[in-house]
């Protein structure tokens, strides 16, 4: 079946979280936390189909104000399709890149006015709900933290996406300084490999001693009578 995530069309089966089926095409949904249900980075508003999703859970009602689900709000990675059927959703980011482009001022203010309301209202639930899967187990922390590392670059490509599709004359001074970047770390790690005598490679960069085959050695063998 396909959905519409962003107005992107999607292939997505029943049994797929809205977050998963994202993911697998490219039109990912911001996921700081790593699908754990303890941010609210993979919001969504569901445009059309929401019969066709599951129904919001305990974990959701912890993070999602009454408001919001007013709203048909919705968090990603805790909402499955159930059934096929037309499903059209939006994320939080791209909603608000369409009320600035638009210069939507008044559509600003509530939407600020919106969230706001939401972080204070629903920022003690959410704590508690947290210590509370932690406490019962359904929450592992160390499994939590490698979600939320994993889940950092998708998150960060998505801002730069949107940032991109929003000001595109952008592109082109953030490409020079990215390779500006990139030039200076390289040239640093090769000086750290020369003092050091290793492989003392900084993060992100490559290292062209390093990166040539190795020189092979001549073996000498000494005996003594």
């Amino acid at each position: 079946m396909i959905i519409y995530i962003n107005d992107k069309p999607c292939e997505a089966q029943v049994g797929d979280l809205l977050l998963n089926a994202a993911k697998r095409n490219k039109s990912h949904i911001g996921y700081i936390c790593g699908g754990n249900a303890i941010c609210q980075s993979c919001f969504v508003y569901v445009l059309e189909g929401a019969d066709c999703l599951s129904k919001p859970g305990e974990d959701e009602k912890a993070f999602i104000s009454d408001q919001l689900f007013a709203e048909s709000g919705r968090l990603a990675c805790r909402t499955t399709i159930v059934k096929e059927g037309t499903i059209r959703v939006l994320t939080r980011a791209e909603k608000f890149r369409r009320i600035v482009l638009g210069l939507n001022v008044p559509g600003f203010i509530t939407y600020a006015q919106t969230i706001g309301y939401n972080v204070t209202t629903k920022l003690p639930s959410g704590v508690s709900s947290i210590v509370s899967r932690v406490q019962t187990g359904r929450l592992n922390p160390v499994d939590t933290v490698g979600k939320i590392a994993s889940g950092l670059g998708p998150a960060s490509q998505l801002a730069m996406n949107n940032f991109i599709e929003t000001f595109p004359f952008m592109q082109m001074p953030l490409d020079m300084a990215g390779n500006a970047a990139k030039g200076a770390l390289d040239t640093a790690s090769g000086a750290l490999c020369s003092v050091s005598g290793g492989r003392l490679h900084l993060p992100g960069s490559t290292c062209t001693t390093h990166d040539k085959p190795a020189e092979s050695i001549e073996r000498i063998t000494i005996s003594t009578k």
